[in-house]
């Protein structure tokens, strides 16, 4: 219980906050001295963080490819062109008797697709447009449901689980496309594998095994876990599925081309969690959706596109009864194959198209599918073209794209087409060989050339070193050197303002914010100033560079830099920057560019004495500082700063102490001065009284 002057009259809190400030002032040189060596860390710690980007630097001057910039040239660019990676050797290359050039099979359909007179649109919906098509065939849309599936595996193996809701369409099984993660696998049955011959009965690797009554698919081989198995297949029908709310005035089916007679919808009413039945069940008359057995309409739908327009008559759900509308139904549908023949092998992949898809689907699904072809439809000639994204000549035996299926063969017409260019490799002699290539750009030692005509006469490539190249790379290795330099000299010559000490917190109080920042950007300064590890490091750095280089593979007239026109500037206070005599530098690269390799990233070179030096120099700091990963312990810096803390904290609770006491002597004080008073008023009153 503090009493704060009552009976004195005194300002007890003043005076005891004054008495306490001449005894907290080692308090607060304690936490200054922490926010000092706090400060220093931080400089630490950013001089350590320039070390790691030249560091970076470092790493890229010990690639060839700082060195070994090759420069190509051709005698005939129209003909012959190439470029070249640093693997490749200085030297000629002669290229002669292009005999032929590497081409891609060219398919070309029969004829036009469109009927006389007739134009079709790319972008709408082929079954609809069927009667513009210069060959129609009952034959080519059929009467069922295109579904999809994707299943992840959850651990290794070979089967996958569809289920038997899937209702796959066992005469359709061939039509399945069944891909993990993004690779086609070929179906086959089981009737296919009986019919084998003996031992030769097993799935392949690329094969899978479909049982479309149990709707499982094995694999040949063992899936890993969380592969993506994407599989489309056919079924009888298909079934959409809506609840139906207050906004319900449109619903578009995820099909369209729907066949009339097989589509019904079933309204099913749910009170709770239990289903009412009978439920109604709608069929479509015309473009009518009508209750069965009466004339009731719940609204119409265009069977092309699969929508479907509510009327009034639909019900609504809320939050005691739920409707819901089913609807089943068939679409059309086809299907086609296409075969290639790769470099990586055959590819198979199988199509399914519904009624409702685009020609521009088609083409864009055929054009991102594995086999690699591009399929392609010119509307003035009404033709079109499947043309090989690979050339090359990979099925000596026969045409490299092959087509099945009644759509792609008789509606787009390329069951009687004709390869307008064949298959083939590119022919050549080469530095006197003749050989032959699948594509007209290829490599030999490290150069890629590519063909671009045919030619008799010879035709030399050239590849050479490309001294600017290695010139600029060099002089930025020297410019980021002499920019992290500079910056730690500047650090290590900084002025240290003993004047500007780090703010107490009763001077912060008097202080504006603006005046604070000034004040710390003084009190931070110079904190590094003479700093022994960082003028180790200035020291061990500017001794890598002068240093002598030795190693076999360097003639004496370049184990140097400053015999190849790299020394330090005459101004010594700039702390052994470095400076570049142009000409000499370049003509010394010029004259052996091996040996420069040799200097910088060779055994014992300039790169790896630096990244020793640069190391030791990021380590000893690290040791200092820390970073920001590092807990106090680790580090010099850390140790200190948790004494400080302890000092801090034992100092404080002394204060404490130490005020308490002050308030206990002044309380005292107050009660005794209240008690003489007492007394006092007491004895003048008692004479009083007497009077």
């Amino acid at each position: 219980m503090r009493v704060s002057g009552l009976a004195s009259g005194m300002d007890i809190d003043s005076i005891v906050k004054d008495m306490m400030k001449a005894q907290k002032m080692p308090l607060d040189k304690l936490k200054q001295q922490k926010q000092i060596l706090e400060w220093q860390r931080d400089d630490y710690r950013s001089m350590n963080t320039l070390l790691l980007g030249f560091r970076s630097e470092l790493l890229n001057m010990k690639m060839t490819s700082q060195y070994r910039v090759r420069m190509v040239s051709s005698s005939d660019e129209s003909k012959l062109t190439a470029t070249a990676s640093n693997a490749a050797s200085q030297g000629t290359h002669t290229i002669s008797k292009v005999t032929q050039l590497a081409a891609a099979e060219v398919l070309l359909n029969k004829d036009s697709i469109k009927a006389k007179d007739k134009e079709i649109d790319i972008n709408k919906s082929l079954y609809n447009q069927n009667s513009l098509f210069a060959v129609q065939s009952d034959s080519v849309w059929k009467d069922g449901a295109i579904l999809s599936k994707n299943v992840t595996t959850k651990t290794a193996t070979d089967m996958v689980d569809l289920g038997t809701d899937a209702k796959i369409n066992y005469n359709e099984l061939k039509s399945m496309s069944i891909k993990v993660d993004g690779t086609q696998f070929k179906v086959v049955t089981q009737a296919e594998l009986d019919a084998r011959d003996e031992g030769f009965q097993n799935l392949q690797n690329d094969e899978v095994l479909v049982d479309p009554d149990k709707g499982t698919l094995k694999f040949g081989k063992t899936l890993n876990e969380n592969s993506s198995v994407k599989v489309n297949y056919i079924a009888n029908e298909r079934t959409d599925k809506l609840s139906l709310g207050k906004s319900n005035t449109k619903w578009t089916l995820n099909q369209g081309s729907i066949k009339e007679d097989s589509i019904s919808f079933v309204l099913k009413k749910k009170v709770g969690d239990i289903e009412e039945k009978p439920s109604k069940t709608y069929i479509v008359t015309g473009d009518k959706i009508v209750a069965k057995g009466d004339s009731e309409e719940l609204g119409t739908i265009n069977l092309e596109t699969g929508e479907v327009t509510f009327n009034s008559n639909i019900p609504s759900s809320d939050e005691k009864t739920v409707y819901s509308l089913e609807a089943t139904y068939k679409h059309k549908y086809t299907t086609f194959d296409i075969d290639t023949t790769t470099s990586t092998g055959d590819k198979h992949e199988s199509f399914l198209i519904g009624g409702n898809d685009s020609l521009s689907t088609v083409m864009s699904t055929v054009n991102n599918s594995s086999v690699g072809v591009n399929m392609f439809y010119d509307d003035h000639t009404g033709q079109m073209s499947l043309t090989r994204k690979e050339t090359g000549d990979f099925n000596k035996n026969g045409n490299e794209i092959k087509t099945t299926g009644n759509f792609i063969n008789k509606t787009l017409r390329f069951g009687q087409g004709t390869v307008s260019v064949s298959a083939q490799n590119a022919e050549f002699t080469i530095n006197g060989l003749k050989t032959e290539r699948s594509s007209n750009t290829f490599e030999v030692s490290g150069v890629s050339f590519t063909l671009k005509a045919k030619f008799d006469d010879s035709v030399t490539i050239g590849i050479t070193n490309d001294s600017t190249k290695v010139y600029d790379n060099i002089k930025k290795f020297v410019d980021d050197y002499n920019t992290m330099i500079s910056k730690i000299q500047d650090k290590v010559n900084e002025k240290r303002n003993n004047d500007y000490k780090p703010l107490t917190d009763d001077q912060k109080e008097s202080l504006s914010d603006k005046q604070q920042d000034k004040w710390e950007e003084i009190a931070k300064t110079g904190l590094l100033r003479n700093d022994n590890l960082l003028n180790s490091a200035l020291s061990g750095m500017r001794n890598d560079f002068y240093g002598t280089v030795v190693n076999s593979s360097i003639p004496d007239g370049y184990n140097q830099l400053s015999k190849i026109g790299i020394t330090t500037t005459a101004n010594y206070l700039e702390g052994g920057k470095l400076e570049i005599n142009e000409a000499k530098l370049k003509k010394a690269i010029e004259e052996n560019p091996d040996a420069i390799e040799q200097l910088f990233r060779g055994e014992n070179g300039i790169a790896q004495k630096l990244t020793d030096t640069v190391n030791k120099s990021m380590d000893m700091l690290k040791a200092k500082a820390g970073n920001s990963a590092s807990t106090n312990q680790t580090f010099v810096i850390g140790r200190d700063l948790d004494g400080i803390d302890k000092r801090v904290d034992t100092f404080e609770d002394r204060m404490k102490d130490l005020e308490d006491r002050y308030y206990r002597q002044f309380t005292a004080m107050e009660q005794a001065i209240q008690k003489a008073n007492s007394q006092s008023n007491y004895l003048y009153s008692f004479f009083s009284n007497g009077n």
